[in-house]
């Protein structure tokens, strides 16, 4: 199979047969790399349980807190950069370019600064913590483009569908938006991840959505 990756300055692409094997620590590496994007899914859970409490520790509201974090790792991700290096379960291309872990927090930290609400803030994360390994790891086993947008969108459309359950998501956002979520991974942008899009992209249709939803 032949599968397609950005790799430096995200203008130049090559053909690999294996994204596994651009992975720091090979195989170990991208298991790593898949743990810690699932492990995003606590996120939403300490920010709603435990975020109040945490962010007053340090004598700051939540949204200051929030804010506060994801500077923090913005410089942390501009000193690896400036420094060149790649840590264990990183590509090999990130080595020169803002890592996917650097616009995943980005991207999640927008999310809680604009619609810090469980009904969005719960099945946006998700959709990204689940669907954007799912959907990797389709392509890697050979799956066609379209096979992997219909199982992914399938996929996520239960993951709305649990966040009407538990949190009281518009059920009718469930059809809308799975597949949106699926579709926003697609776009190769020159300087912006797909982790990103796949926040930001359907973040802005629920903003455009919220007044004829009023949650926020």
């Amino acid at each position: 199979m032949r599968y397609r990756l950005l790799v430096t300055h995200m203008s130049d692409q090559v053909e690999l047969t294996n994204p596994v094997d651009l992975s720091v620590g090979g195989f170990s590496g991208h298991v790593f790399r898949r743990m810690i994007h699932v492990g995003m899914c606590l996120i939403p859970f300490a920010y709603f349980n435990y975020g109040e409490t945490i962010a007053g520790w340090f004598s700051l509201t939540l949204s200051q807190f929030v804010s506060s974090v994801v500077m923090l790792l913005i410089l942390l991700e501009a000193l690896r950069l400036r420094l060149g290096i790649t840590i264990f379960g990183q590509r090999e291309y990130e080595a020169s370019q803002i890592s996917a872990v650097g616009w995943s927090a980005l991207a999640i930290g927008i999310v809680l600064l604009v619609v810090p609400v469980k009904e969005y803030a719960w099945p946006l994360i998700l959709s990204l913590a689940l669907g954007d390994p799912l959907m990797g790891e389709l392509r890697r086993r050979g799956l066609e483009s379209r096979h992997v947008f219909l199982a992914s969108s399938l996929f996520l459309t239960g993951v709305w569908i649990l966040c009407w359950y538990w949190f009281e998501t518009p059920l009718v956002l469930a059809f809308l938006f799975a597949p949106l979520c699926a579709a926003s991974e697609w776009p190769r942008l020159r300087y912006i991840d797909d982790n990103a899009t796949m926040l930001l992209i359907p973040m802005c249709g629920l903003l455009l959505a919220d007044p004829f939803l009023h949650i926020l």
